[in-house]
């Protein structure tokens, strides 16, 4: 239990020394964090106290993730329709090239440049072309331009970026299968509930101290993220099941043939790994 605190101790620690590292050199607190998360990495590895970091503990990434969420969540939040309307070309053109400009450059640098093959190419176009949204409204917040058009145009050219990576990156990668109309059929649902629901639960129960608001939109992102992780482990754990030579040994012995030994010229198990799994089913 100790080592939870120290952990993240360790993370606050850097988090104030980020902060007073920006204050004076009068910068944005997002971007000294990631410089100092960086070199703090760097310096772990590099006098072999990496594991310290506990960059792999499963709660410390559910604490990033959720934080990333709801960062992202608030710059949608800022969105607002009538500054869309009126700016909808100026917007539009922005994330478009924001998008296209470093996916389609950075894909053709990859393959014809670095010799990567064609899967992988277009995975790093996809990959350099997104923006963060999080970090973007966070640099907003601090200057301020959250509350500009200009800065509500350029939280709107971010969400056009990102939508585009998400669609390239569905459309080149996932699989569309049954469970993708399902899980948009959900999600759909869900978004067009959700105003009616809101505004429900904020005029009867809002103006109390139980902070029902924040609640309600905890459970409201943390269910959408469970609908889309819960598609890919579904996915991950058929495929596990399906290459898992315990299953196979198991099929043969039913069928009265001896399973494949590796060591005596059978061939090895395939990797059950989702990362490595075929992507045709």
């Amino acid at each position: 239990m100790e080592a939870f605190f120290t952990v993240a101790a360790v993370w606050l620690a850097l988090a104030v020394l980020s902060s007073v590292i920006a204050y004076h050199l009068k910068i944005s607190i997002a971007l000294v964090e990631i410089c100092v998360g960086v070199l703090a990495a760097a310096a772990a590895t590099r006098l072999g106290l990496f594991d310290a970091l506990g960059t792999n503990e499963p709660w410390l990434k559910f604490l990033a993730s959720s934080g990333a969420v709801l960062l992202t969540f608030l710059a949608g939040a800022e969105l607002e329709p009538e500054v869309i309307r009126t700016k909808w070309k100026e917007v539009s053109v922005v994330g478009l090239i924001g998008f296209f400009a470093p996916f389609l450059g950075c894909t053709a640098l990859a393959h014809w440049v670095l010799g990567w093959d064609g899967r992988a190419s277009w995975l790093g176009g996809i990959a350099l072309s997104t923006t963060s949204m999080a970090v973007v409204y966070a640099v907003m917040l601090e200057t301020g331009f959250n509350r500009t058009e200009f800065g509500k145009g350029i939280l709107g050219a971010c969400f056009i970026n990102d939508l585009g990576t998400v669609l390239a990156l569905g459309l080149l990668f996932a699989p569309f299968t049954y469970r993708t109309v399902v899980f948009l059929a959900l999600s759909i649902a869900v978004l067009s509930l959700l105003p009616r629901l809101t505004g429900l639960l904020t005029r009867l129960y809002a103006h109390r101290t139980a902070a029902i608001r924040t609640k309600w939109i905890l459970l409201v992102l943390m269910g959408l993220g469970a609908l889309a992780c819960g598609r890919e482990a579904r996915r991950c754990s058929r495929l596990s099941r399906r290459d898992d030579p315990r299953r196979k040994r198991g099929a043969g012995h039913f069928l009265g043939q001896a399973p494949a030994h590796p060591h005596r010229g059978g061939s090895s198990p395939p990797s059950t790994s989702c990362a490595r799994a075929p992507s045709s089913r």
